[in-house]
């Protein structure tokens, strides 16, 4: 392919026409399918947006390996664990410390993946991006974290982060699933209250997920059907509501 460039580059020189007076370029004798193929991979490689690291596969090096091994294994001692964090985490490539937060996120230990949270946003290359705490409040979510929950998202607010109605979506369908409905309500309130246009899928995820909760779900649905007139939801029969109710009622007493 480079040598391919080279030589449309050469044909090129050989074909330009120069005035006395300037030295500007006038014509590109090339043909018109050539034209167009520089023209598309020249214009399409500037403006290809970067992909977020958060979501590129993670591939862990074999220091990062050595890393998370060892961090689990002095969980115990908070002396040996904070001189080990000092000594190596702080000198793990970037790349390697994405994949072993993301590990410690897939293994659900909490513990580290908020030791990891703080070391990642400390770092001269961090820039506040949405699917970095997508995953941890997801993470989060599943292990019923509502004190760590709270503290990303103070600091999300704080760096002005905007999630997308999709990643709204799946952040309050987490919380619903993690048996955490007032935390996710009160994110269904951010997503309200955020500039970013509703679409209607966002909405019925969140309403399967209210399904064990059927007053919340009726303000939910209110709200939907009010976004979206044209739009309908479809219902459950009330006895599955009802038989909803019953284990909520057994599980708290």
């Amino acid at each position: 392919m480079l040598r391919y460039c080279q030589n449309l580059l050469r044909r090129a020189s050989s074909r330009l026409t120069v005035t006395p007076h300037s030295h500007s370029l006038k014509t590109l004798d090339f043909p018109n399918h050539e034209q167009q193929w520089l023209v598309r991979d020249i214009t399409g490689s500037a403006s290809r947006p970067s992909l977020s690291i958060w979501r590129r596969k993670k591939e862990m090096g074999k220091e990062g390996l050595i890393v998370a091994k060892e961090l689990k294994r002095l969980q115990s001692n908070p002396i040996r664990f904070d001189r080990y964090m000092k000594s190596h985490v702080s000198r793990l490539l970037k790349s390697d410390l994405v994949a072993v937060l993301a590990e410690f996120q897939r293994q659900e230990i909490v513990s580290l993946s908020m030791k990891l949270y703080d070391v990642v946003r400390k770092e001269i290359w961090y820039r506040p991006d949405m699917f970095f705490y997508r995953d941890m409040l997801m993470m989060l979510a599943r292990n019923k974290k509502v004190d760590e929950a709270k503290q990303v998202w103070d600091d999300l607010k704080r760096e002005e982060v905007l999630f997308d109605q999709h990643t709204f979506g799946d952040i309050i369908r987490a919380f619903l699933d993690g048996g955490l409905p007032r935390e996710a309500m009160d994110i269904y309130d951010e997503m309200r209250r955020s500039p970013e246009p509703p679409i209607s899928l966002p909405y019925r995820v969140i309403l399967k997920g209210l399904l064990p909760y059927p007053e919340l779900r009726e303000k939910v649905k209110d709200d939907f059907l009010e976004l979206f007139p044209d739009m309908i939801v479809y219902d459950p029969p009330e006895d599955l509501f009802e038989d909803q109710e019953w284990r909520n009622e057994s599980e708290d007493e």
